[in-house]
């Protein structure tokens, strides 16, 4: 029963951190697919929307949750910025290198990194809400229930907003204009442009929209995380792992390639040990690139074509 306990308890954990994985490569798998380029300062953006949620909360008692209704359209506005201002031009530009805008991107991430250690200096935060501690356990649920299982109440918030938001982009990008719009930018910019779409600022809305989401994902992340300015990096690595496993570009498959590493990293953290986790993580983005190179979205674009 202990061992079965275990296991339940390890994979409930990494179903709630691959949620929130899979909102961290949702805007970086956006941006891929109607830009396509990969967005190396992805991680170092959450960490600002991170460092706005704790400056927040320090100075004004405004719960982390609630600073997403801030650092989100803030951080839109950023990266609506940082496409129209560096990368537009950059990709005008004739080079012999065939993403410059890539370079850039890992330029941008160096120096959001440097400025944050510049100006919060290189200390662990963290916001220490009051809840950070409570749990909901499956006893309280089901009585009499033989299986002992606990639910962070901050991870659980985290992956139910998360939720929110996955579906609020999903009926966005569906059901709006101009959701279709950046559909039609993604699937086949020439065509678009033909039709009447203005493809320049569909891209311009489309990294705003990745920075945002990104942003929310480090405001959910910060009640549970440590922060720290070179912190971008890593989950930068993460994004960029999910969206590989996912299917570069697809939104469906980061969804799914981010609930696939949660559970993973879990796994692996439970049964082999808290140090394995990264190592498992190159592990599943190597197994991915080599038995499955169009991810997730392979499989699911097969079964539509079978159907």
């Amino acid at each position: 029963m202990a061992q079965l306990e275990l296991f339940l308890q390890t994979l409930i954990s990494g179903f709630l951190l691959g949620g929130l994985y899979a909102l961290i490569a949702l805007g970086m798998a956006l941006i891929m697919g109607v830009m396509r380029i990969i967005n190396l300062a992805h991680g170092d953006i959450m960490m600002m929307a991170m460092y706005i949620a704790f400056w927040l909360f320090t100075l004004f008692g405004i719960d982390p949750y609630v600073s997403v209704f801030i650092a989100a359209p803030a951080l839109f506005l950023f990266g609506m910025g940082v496409q129209k201002y560096l990368l537009t031009p950059v990709m005008k530009v004739e080079s012999i290198l065939p993403h410059n805008q890539v370079i850039l991107t890992v330029g941008l991430a160096m120096v959001l990194s440097n400025l944050a250690t510049v100006l919060f200096t290189g200390n662990y935060r963290s916001t220490p809400v009051n809840y950070a501690s409570n749990a909901w356990y499956l006893t309280d649920i089901w009585k009499g229930s033989p299986i002992e299982l606990s639910l962070s109440m901050p991870w659980t918030l985290s992956f139910v907003i998360a939720i929110v938001i996955t579906i609020a982009l999903w009926l966005f990008l569906s059901k709006t204009d101009i959701g279709k719009s950046i559909r039609a930018t993604s699937q086949d910019p020439d065509a678009a442009l033909i039709l009447g779409v203005n493809v320049n600022r569909m891209r311009m809305l489309t990294f705003g929209i990745g920075c945002a989401l990104v942003a929310c994902a480090g405001c959910l992340f910060i009640p549970i995380y440590y922060l720290y300015p070179s912190l971008g990096k890593q989950f930068t690595n993460v994004g960029f792992v999910i969206t590989v496993i996912g299917g570069m570009g697809s939104t469906n498959g980061a969804v799914i390639g981010g609930l696939i590493l949660g559970i993973f990293e879990s796994m692996t953290a439970t049964y082999i040990g808290m140090g394995w986790a990264p190592v498992g993580r190159f592990a599943i983005f190597v197994a991915a690139l080599v038995f499955l190179p169009g991810g997730v979205a392979s499989i699911i674009r097969r079964r539509k074509l079978g159907k």
